[in-house]
């Protein structure tokens, strides 16, 4: 008769995926596109070079952001994929060149985590069976790659345009309908609440404090604006 044991009873439960990184560049391209601009907006209103221009310098930041954020993770995803790609072709080549080695090579992997020789070798000669399996196996085990999750390029920049772009649009509303203080002000309590939402939605995927995360956005937020104004405000002042 078995004996039940105590994690039998234990429910099912299921990691969430944390690899991927896709809810991560959002929220941080967002946060990018909304701390960019509204220290640009402010910059340019401490100046007081009129609504029009600030309106013009918000839109301008908008779309150079947007297009510079979506083509550095372009370039930077598509040599990130390429090198992984390459790293793939030389595993596969040495898997059909020397099998043999390649399944001894596993087998120390295994051991050395501390699963017993036998069982390992027989772990290693049962992947290695299958050339897909032992490949993905191998790309995980010695290079960290998952061969399903090598990324996008495309849809990568493309989140990151979009993503940057509302950020950065926040802070621009109030200058889209007005100008003067009551512009300033309203990109001021725009940019608090959107920071306070970034930071509490990263909370969210981190499981960390809330009002933490929250503060800590505010705060990074509040410095960049609150030193571009004043350089705009400084300049603004010396020119005049």
């Amino acid at each position: 008769m078995t004996v039940p044991h105590e994690h039998d009873h234990l429910p099912p439960h299921h990691h969430r995926d944390v690899g991927g990184g896709g809810a991560r560049a959002a929220v941080f391209g967002v946060s990018d596109g909304l701390v960019t601009n509204i220290s640009l907006v402010l910059g340019m209103a401490g100046a007081s070079p009129g609504g029009a221009i600030v309106r013009l310098a918000g839109v301008a930041g908008l779309i150079a952001g947007s297009f510079s954020m979506a083509a550095g993770e372009y370039v930077s995803m598509t040599a990130q994929r390429e090198l992984m790609e390459r790293e793939l072709d030389v595993e596969r080549s040495l898997l059909e060149r020397h099998p043999k080695g390649e399944e001894a090579e596993l087998r120390g992997i295994y051991v050395r985590r501390g699963i017993d020789p036998a069982v390992a070798e027989d772990m290693a000669n049962q992947v290695m069976q299958d050339p897909d399996l032992a490949l993905e196996t191998h790309a995980r085990e010695e290079m960290g790659i998952s061969i399903g999750r090598l990324g996008s390029p495309w849809q990568a920049a493309a989140a990151s345009f979009v993503t940057f772009a509302l950020g950065a649009f926040i802070p621009l509303v109030p200058w889209l309908v007005g100008s003067g203080t009551a512009a300033i002000v309203g990109s001021i309590v725009l940019g608090a609440v959107a920071s306070v939402v970034v930071g509490v939605v990263l909370a969210s995927f981190t499981e960390r404090s809330k009002l933490q995360s929250a503060l800590r956005q505010v705060a990074v937020t509040a410095v960049a604006a609150g030193v571009t104004y004043g350089v705009g405000k400084a300049i603004g002042t010396g020119v005049s």
